[in-house]
């Protein structure tokens, strides 16, 4: 502590934090007592003294009560004015909206009468407003808002106006386009302007599925609880910012970056475009999505991401700018403490760039002061800045990758370095510093995003300096120069563009080599504490063993001013160590290793293969079947996995278009597409690496759509369908996925068995098996064509349907009842329910054969085609099993352990 202060306090506030975060009430205070009882022998341990304990203490317990006190408060103003509106509707005080009227006493409104209740807002744009295709999104700060038609009777019958309430409160606002002619209306919001509208409440969604995107958390985060909706450009009244504030001031730097990110497109052609755009400003919605994929596969999307080595290279160059000028070093410092919050405020004001520019402007503030002594304690002192600003930035991924590997570089740099004391000593550092950031992010990476390529580390050593040494620097540096003269800015872009084309084919060719991919299940947090400690002292152990790697006082001195500059996270500030001249010197070398030594770091590497062994594991391990009924919305798609391990899908939902041909400018850039965004990150959440068989049942879009991502994402065994093919683009592009990738495609019939272990059958009853005799043929009524199948599993049967229609089940029956010989027992016990419901399946005939003690109905909430029908919900009650709904449950999981079924699901009813 006497080292660093800064950093035990950081850590302490950040774990108080953490707690208030995690756990609350009693919960809360039995673990924050224990640790309060604890510390004590801690500082005995670690010999502290009785003061410096205290300070400890309370930096931990003034976290936790920081969080507890902020997040108390984020709590919506609107929330209690609907349910005084609800009540006064339906006692009658307050006349209008009829539905509310036949609402529970008292309750909640739900979102079928949010969205019949009209609410009239009045605020100011505090977002940049972003249009894709015929959606206008941006946060609004509300200054007043009415409900409804709000008057009372009696005020009504005096031509007095709604009831307006002030509030405060943000709100994220959609705005559906009405025509192409109002993409430039809303193109001419700006932030800071006054905004009148009216729109219909709705609640944000939370996940539906064990281990999905909580959207409504995540705008929590943002301290928002309500989207408020609207259609058309046209009833929105704008007026101009009157005076200068903070959201008109960035407004204004709003229409400077776009004027920047027109400069950029008319530099760079095409593609290229968007991608420079992120690189420089920070703008990077504009990147194809198949190249930002590229980069993400291979953990490359840092690079646009404005962060520490952005600053670095800018404030490098502007100090390089400066010494031409013969500028004296303490101007230059100046002057860079100057430019640094006006790049911050320049690129998006996002959480990794503010932690690079707090760091530079205290560490440049230090310097000249003289103070600086240890990166650790400036990078402390920007994180307790920025909590103490926003507490949940805590939250915020960008925020936790910044600091964890600018720490990380600034600790394993110098016990990396000796590892590559063979490598000339330029190269060594850079080797040290990308092998350090792989290790760092490695386990918030997996812990995300779920994957890890086996040739990120080789991406980054190749493509990063070309983009920080070369293309950033030059680009910017084209950006500036083209305000000048455009000839002369296109001229340096020219050689960007060629390092841009190379870099492109260079992360094309290694995403083109299949087999380096890796899907991890998101690891706990006592994992992810265990990883880190365990490399940091492997590799303290292992720096002990190496010589020191220089004593030259010039090459330190070049270091230390090289860190200053930077201050970024790509090169370690300062590190201390054991050695008296510089960071990388380390203790001297052991002339003989003993065997205690030797003994204890293979216990260390085992202890590492040992966690990246557990990480690794699917979610479901061996020896337990599971059967998972995905929410995909108005889909099917479910994931078996049998006790032996093998991992069965069976459909993957799909989004249904309803797309006019001459509304093309509707289209997003990625539009949403359920087996992208829904079922390919469950699969990896669950540390699915590779998948046995994928199921179609049959051809229609809302049990296929989803499959492309799967298959183009996941090695896939086989692909099982019904024998037949749809006339669809959607089943082309499939099939074709499925030849590209040499995945065997095999068709079932009625007849035809399974057994992907030896607790595990599957029996296919549906379709018939009929000769076909000139290859496969085109059917229109897929769903008649409808795999049904039988898993029998540890002693548990689930039928599965996909959306098979009465006469389908009339022939399973004429073809089993015979087989059967008229037995009565159960032939299921679980029964998913055909085509979501609807009453062209489910007959009186098929549940009084079936007999299933458990329904499943996977179906869209709220969607437009009235599933499930009412007659068969009554069917299926009638028959005296439970009824399970994906509409109303989200996912429905069910354990099968010696014959007997556990379910879950990850939403009440």
């Amino acid at each position: 502590m006497e080292r660093r202060p800064l950093v035990v306090i950081a850590c302490c506030w950040i774990a108080g934090s953490g707690l208030a975060c995690l756990y609350s009430g009693k919960t809360f205070w039995l673990l924050w007592g224990g640790i309060s009882l604890i510390a004590p022998l801690f500082a005995v341990l670690r010999k502290l003294t009785l003061s410096r304990l205290l300070i400890l203490w309370i930096a931990f317990s003034l976290g936790a009560a920081y969080w507890a006190y902020n997040d108390g408060r984020n709590v919506s103003g609107i929330e209690p004015k609907l349910e005084q509106v609800n009540k006064a509707y339906q006692t009658g005080k307050i006349a209008g909206w009829d539905s509310a009227k036949s609402a529970g006493s008292g309750g909640t409104l739900d979102s079928a009468e949010l969205a019949e209740l009209v609410v009239n807002v009045e605020g100011t744009i505090i977002s940049t407003v972003s249009i894709d295709g015929d959606r206008a999104d941006f946060t609004l700060k509300l200054s007043r808002y009415s409900l409804g038609d709000e008057t009372s009777v009696a005020e009504r019958s005096k031509g007095e106006r709604r009831i307006k309430y002030d509030s405060t409160e943000k709100v994220a606002v959609q705005v559906r386009l009405s025509s192409q002619e109002e993409l430039a209306v809303a193109a001419a919001w700006k932030r800071g302007a006054k905004l009148s509208m009216s729109g219909t409440l709705e609640r944000p969604g939370t996940a539906r599925n064990f281990g999905g995107f909580d959207y409504r958390n995540y705008l929590r985060t943002q301290r928002i609880h309500w989207i408020l909706k609207t259609k058309g450009a046209s009833g929105i009244s704008i007026e101009p910012p009157a005076g200068i504030t903070y959201a008109t001031l960035l407004g204004k730097v709003d229409s400077l970056r776009e004027g920047l990110g027109n400069r950029v497109g008319t530099l760079f052609p095409g593609w290229q475009a968007g991608y420079m755009k992120g690189l420089i400003i920070g703008l990077a919605d504009e990147l194809e999505p198949e190249k930002y994929a590229q980069f993400t596969n291979l953990g490359l999307t840092h690079i646009l991401a404005i962060s520490g080595s952005h600053v670095a290279i800018n404030v490098g160059l502007l100090f390089a700018l400066l010494r031409l000028c013969r500028v004296t070093r303490e101007t230059s410092l100046l002057v860079v403490l100057g430019f640094v919050p006006v790049y911050v405020l320049l690129t998006g004001f996002s959480p990794s760039v503010i932690r690079s520019g707090l760091m530079t402007m205290l560490g440049l503030y230090l310097l000249r002061k003289g103070l600086l002594k240890d990166g650790l304690n400036v990078l402390s002192a920007a994180a307790l800045l920025m909590l103490l600003w926003e507490p949940y930035y805590l939250l915020n991924v960008s925020f936790q990758l910044s600091f964890a590997v600018t720490a990380g570089l600034i600790l394993f740099v110098p016990l990396l370095s000796p590892y590559f004391r063979w490598l000339p000593q330029r190269m060594r550092g850079a080797t040290a510093i990308t092998v350090a950031a792989q290790i760092v992010s490695f386990p918030v990476t997996i812990y995300y995003f779920n994957q890890f390529s086996l040739l990120s580390l080789a991406a980054n050593m190749v493509i990063v300096p070309l983009v920080s040494l070369v293309a950033l620097p030059l680009g910017t540096a084209a950006l500036l120069l083209s305000g000048i003269w455009i000839p002369l800015g296109q001229v340096i872009a020219y050689p960007v563009r060629l390092i841009n084309s190379l870099s492109f084919l260079g992360t094309e060719w290694l995403n083109d080599r299949s087999g380096f991919m890796t899907f991890w299940k998101s690891p706990s947090l006592i994992w992810i504490g265990a990883f880190y400690i365990l490399i940091y002292v492997l590799l303290r152990r292992g720096a002990r063993s190496y010589p020191p790697l220089s004593n030259d006082a010039a090459s330190y001195s070049s270091f230390r001013e090289t860190s200053l500059a930077s201050i970024e996270d790509t090169v370690p500030l300062l590190p201390h160590q054991g050695g008296k001249t510089g960071p990388f010197l380390l203790a001297p070398p052991h002339a003989k290793r003993p065997w205690k030594e030797i003994a204890v770091s293979v216990a260390l590497l085992a202890g590492v293969a040992a966690l990246l062994v557990l990480g690794y594991r699917p979610e479901y391990a061996n020896g337990t079947g599971h059967v998972q009924f995905i929410d995909v919305g108005q889909g099917d798609c479910a994931l078996i996995t049998t006790p032996g391990g093998a991992h069965i899908l069976v459909d993957g939902g799909g989004t249904v278009s309803f797309r006019k041909p001459g509304d093309a400018w509707r289209d997003r850039r990625e539009p949403f597409e359920v087996g992208s965004k829904t079922v390919v990150p469950l699969l990896k959440k669950r540390g699915i690496h590779s998948l046995d068989a994928i199921v179609l049942t049959h051809g229609d879009q809302d049990h296929i759509g989803g499959l492309q991502a799967v298959v183009e994402q996941f090695p896939v065994e086989a692909l099982i369908f019904n024998g037949s093919l749809a006339e669809s683009t959607t089943m082309k592009k499939l099939m074709e996925a499925a030849d590209d990738r040499n995945i065997p495609v095999y068709a079932a019939y009625d007849g035809m068995k399974l057994r992907p272990d030896t607790m595990t059958t599957i029996e296919f009853l549906s379709p018939l098996n009929e000769p076909v005799l000139t290859g496969i043929p085109y059917v229109k009524d897929q769903n008649h064509r409808s795999l049904v199948f039988l898993l029998e599993m540890e002693g548990v049967s689930f039928m599965f349907t996909g959306d098979m229609d009465v006469s389908a089940e009339l022939n399973v029956l004429d073809n089993k009842v015979s087989e059967s010989k008229g037995r009565s027992a159960p032939h299921a016990d679980v029964l998913k329910v055909a085509h979501h419901g609807s009453k062209t399946s489910t007959s009186a005939e098929w549940l009084d054969w079936l007999r299933p003690m458990i329904s499943v109905i996977s179906v869209g909430q709220y969607n437009s085609y009235g599933h499930p029908n009412p007659g068969v919900l009554e069917r299926l009650t009638e028959s005296g099993g439970a009824i399970y709904r994906t509409d109303q449950m989200g996912e429905i999981q069910m354990r099968v352990t010696d014959g007997m079924i556990f379910i879950r699901t990850k939403l009440s009813r």
